[in-house]
């Protein structure tokens, strides 16, 4: 079944257009992330679903239904922003109440489900407490619970871990992707963190200039990139772009190796440079060299790895790991 269908979707502010005719379904049960860099559309695409923005032209269905001209409230969907929007003086039980109150749900019906939530989420213990007591991460974890408790058709998250710093970022991901498995739900979710994006997603929507440049799972993305825009977005550090002719690679006008799969040695390789920073990751060290010919390539090795800078270094690639673009910067081949 269909949750959200999406048919030439456009959007201009004045005279700057943002959205270009956008084509999207996205089937019941599935986690679909949206990603791009600042100022791609994601957000701007979030809103026009969740009605909080008028969609310039398109068709925007969830479910069988036709919601252009249906009000937010009533398009069964849920929203969690980034910024919480929790009211200050109400106390965690009443913030995540407080829609079905409005709603005018039975109160045996409202203390289920919030119980409900507040159990799945780890709120117990806080829901006498009031959004100034809590740290970042639990605010963020009411809000996620005030949008479960209205049991949409169709979850919406505008950049929900933004503003969490770096450990809690990662155990509130781990706790959304256990919510998605255990409610089956439909899940839209806006990033510009290609990591989230990867480890989340069921499929990744990648957008550029507010157009679609490649759908597919995150593997799909990585292994198979549609073109260098797809390739040196997905994938940290990103993808290596390197003259095709220093390679020996015909039919091409760039080669592309990602930092993972290159190998480096202190006698010979494809790529001879000048090892100018060197960053110790633990489990990984990442090599920058300045070579003459292609510029700076990275190089993404494991475990500890220790040279000087200035020293000359060598790369090197086998050739199933190399990418091939066209003048237009579209996939020819994976060689």
């Amino acid at each position: 079944m269909t949750a959200l269908r999406l048919e030439n979707v456009t959007k201009a502010f004045g005279g700057t257009q943002v959205l270009h005719g956008i084509d999207l379904t996205v089937e019941d049960g599935e986690f679909v992330i949206f990603v791009g860099p600042s100022g791609c559309g994601k957000s701007t695409l979030l809103r026009i679903i969740a009605g909080l923005e008028d969609a310039s032209g398109g068709k925007v269905f969830i479910g069988d239904q036709l919601v252009n001209a249906t009000p937010p409230a009533k398009r069964g969907i849920a929203m969690v922003f980034q910024t919480y929007a929790l009211y200050p003086h109400l106390s965690v039980k009443d913030n995540m109440a407080l829609g079905l109150k409005q709603a005018g749900t039975p109160a045996a019906e409202i203390e289920a489900r919030v119980g409900k939530a507040s159990s799945m989420l780890s709120l117990d213990q806080y829901l006498k407490r009031r959004p100034a007591e809590l740290s970042g991460g639990q605010r963020q974890r009411v809000a996620i619970g005030r949008a479960i408790v209205r049991e949409p058709t169709l979850f919406l998250f505008d950049e929900p871990l933004s503003n969490l710093d770096a450990a809690l970022r990662v155990n509130t991901r781990l706790e959304i992707a256990r919510l998605h498995r255990e409610l089956s739900a439909t899940m839209v979710y806006v990033t510009h963190d290609q990591v989230e994006a990867m480890t989340l997603a069921d499929k990744i929507v990648v957008l550029n200039g507010g157009r679609i440049e490649q759908v597919g799972s995150p593997m799909e993305l990585y292994n198979k990139p549609a073109n260098m825009f797809v390739a040196g977005f997905i994938g940290s550090p990103q993808m290596n772009f390197l003259p095709a002719d220093t390679s020996g690679q015909g039919g091409a006008t760039t080669i592309g190796v990602r930092p993972e799969h290159l190998s480096i040695s202190t006698e010979a390789g494809d790529w001879a440079g000048r090892l100018v920073h060197i960053e110790h990751l633990g489990a990984d060290t990442n090599l920058y060299l300045e070579t003459k010919a292609s510029g700076l390539i990275t190089a993404r090795v494991f475990g500890e790895v220790h040279h000087a800078p200035g020293t000359e270094l060598f790369a090197s690639a086998e050739p199933r790991h190399l990418y091939r673009f066209d003048a237009e910067g579209r996939t020819i081949a994976a060689v």
